[in-house]
């Protein structure tokens, strides 16, 4: 899978599939079942680092990580999230994030929370032939500002973001939490493909956090998750016999042990 590549998708009528990865023996396996794109998000901050939020996750740790799952992958797109703080400042402090992103996890592609106010940004990484993915409704790094994680629903700000990052250069945008209609005219409207979170089955494509679809996160899930197994659970029982076990004496048995 290429930018280009993932362009064409909407061109051909196939939807895409994204998910999240944060180390190489996840990547390996999404590569392996055939996912689209991979997304070294932020929100490790949240699966991997156990915070509150995404804010804390650091440049240095997002290409840790990175480089950890492209290391991995053979076929998908690779793209890594640019944290809180490390686009923000100045233009040339963004190119030079993105281009160390690039460099040293060897990933196609960054994401950035985006919008119009961010348009220049964009302009500048593609002119710099860094591929760019937005990221425009629910932005999880402006949590503070926004009071918590909201639905938004401001339909004449969503459309001015998204359409101010295609013609920024953006090779594809994420929609999250926004309600479906929407959703389904910015997906109508733009010509790159529109990767859906919580905006409903009109987007192009869906993402979603890995743990989150494989019920290995404790807690509540958003309304928007579906869990298609509940791994959490299978781990338990698989742990809980190994503990049972170990402590009567029958494991490891003759079959696990050299003679």
């Amino acid at each position: 899978m290429t930018v280009p590549r993932f362009v064409q998708a909407k061109q051909q009528g196939r939807r895409l599939t994204v998910l999240t990865a944060y180390d190489h023996l996840w990547a390996g396996l999404l590569d392996e079942a055939g996912v689209d794109a991979i997304l070294v998000g932020d929100s490790l901050a949240m699966v991997v680092q156990g915070k509150s939020t995404t804010l804390p996750v650091t440049l240095d740790e997002m290409i840790y990580h990175g480089e950890l799952v492209a290391r991995a992958v053979k076929r998908a797109l690779v793209i890594v999230d640019l944290p809180f703080l490390s686009f923000h400042v100045s233009i040339e402090e963004t190119l030079r994030n993105a281009g160390r992103v690039l460099k040293e996890t060897g990933a196609s592609a960054v994401k950035l929370e985006c919008g119009a106010r961010q348009a220049d940004t964009i302009a500048a990484l593609t002119a710099a032939d860094i591929p760019v993915m937005a990221h425009v409704g629910l932005r999880p790094q402006s949590v503070l500002q926004l009071g918590g994680y909201r639905i938004q629903r401001d339909g004449e700000k969503l459309l001015r973001d998204a359409h101010a990052a295609e013609e920024a250069g953006a090779f594809g945008v994420v929609l999250e939490c926004i309600p479906r209609d929407i959703a389904a005219q910015i997906t109508r409207e733009l010509k790159i493909p529109t990767i859906g979170i919580g905006a409903g089955p009109d987007c192009d494509g869906q993402v979603l956090v890995t743990p989150d679809l494989l019920g290995l996160t404790p807690g509540q899930s958003p309304k928007f998750v579906k869990q298609f197994t509940n791994l959490r659970a299978i781990a338990g029982q698989a742990i809980g016999q190994y503990l049972t076990e170990v402590r009567e004496g029958t494991f490891p048995d003759d079959a696990h042990t050299h003679s």
